[in-house]
């Protein structure tokens, strides 16, 4: 297929100008009207309620969290119905529905894979996660683990944050499908808690959030994902978190508050919340610039 111009390593510029339409959020330039952000409960786990709350804090600006997922943080911008989105997978250019777009990557992230605290596995290979994802593995014996099934929880959108992630990260392939014995859920949440709740159960989410829970995260080939580890890159499955506007935005408290996202002291305030600064690893750029053109080349 012939591949779109990638925006995965910095922020986007829009293709071309586009008028938007009027919508309730026309009053937000109104000094007391809250800012909203809407998108992935990763990124919002991640950095963005301490962000928001020095923000909030700085200038007396209120910013409105809500979730979604990252379609939502990304779309929801596009149709003006949301101030500013959280996106924990790249915008795709050959969507009409995600174009006029800027994409401004704040943060690293990687996908990891959590199991119950009783679970006795404490590392897996990606060979054994790609099994366990197409049905070739399905009882934890198999992994050196009790004999009893697998019960694996995927995310129901393909183009979901950590849907996407893994089919380009583990598959190299965006349009892989799963086994069909998995239980689909609707986002990470729900994912994370069968995994607090049952011995059995296994998943993919953000480590920023994974690390909220009472889980236990696995390490990947002996590698455990600790901050460290994700950037110098020796944990293999790492990707950016973003902020998304609007083409042309001109709402000052937006702009502002995307400049302290991304200035020395909202960096200050990702790193004290766990999360990695984008600017602190752009080493890791060459191999996620590899990964995206991969995956996009093979996926229809």
């Amino acid at each position: 297929m012939n591949l779109i111009p990638i925006t995965v390593l910095f922020a986007v510029v829009g293709l071309l100008p586009v008028a938007y339409a009027s919508s309730e959020l026309d009053t937000l330039s109104d000094s007391e009207t809250p800012l909203i952000w809407a998108g992935c409960g990763i990124t919002k786990k991640a950095f963005m309620k301490e962000l928001a709350a020095a923000y909030e804090k700085k200038t007396g600006v209120v910013i409105k969290l809500e979730g979604g997922g990252a379609t939502r943080g990304i779309r929801d911008v596009q149709k003006n119905t949301i101030n500013i989105g959280g996106a924990c997978r790249a915008r795709m250019e050959d969507n009409p529905n995600e174009r006029y777009l800027e994409q401004l990557p704040v943060a690293w992230d990687a996908i990891v894979f959590i199991v119950n605290k009783d679970n006795p596995i404490n590392d897996i290979t990606l060979a054994q996660v790609r099994d366990i994802y197409t049905g070739k593995i399905i009882n934890w014996r198999q992994l050196g683990g009790k004999d009893e099934p697998i019960d694996l929880y995927v995310r129901s959108s393909p183009i979901s944050g950590v849907g996407q992630a893994l089919r380009e990260l583990v598959f190299n392939d965006y349009d892989k499908k799963f086994t069909p014995l998995a239980h689909i859920v609707a986002s990470s949440g729900p994912a994370e808690e069968a995994v607090e709740k049952f011995g059995s159960a296994f998943a993919a989410t953000g480590v920023s959030s994974a690390k909220r829970r009472n889980v236990k995260i696995l390490s990947l080939a002996g590698v455990p994902p600790t901050v460290e580890n994700i950037k110098r890159g020796e944990y293999l499955l790492f990707r950016p978190l973003y902020l998304i506007t609007r083409t042309g935005e001109n709402n000052p408290k937006i702009l502002d508050f995307v400049k302290f996202a991304t200035s020395n002291e909202g960096k200050e305030i990702i790193r004290k919340a766990g999360s990695i600064p984008y600017a602190d690893a752009m080493n890791l750029l060459p191999s996620h610039f590899l990964r995206y053109v991969n995956a996009k080349s093979l996926g229809n």
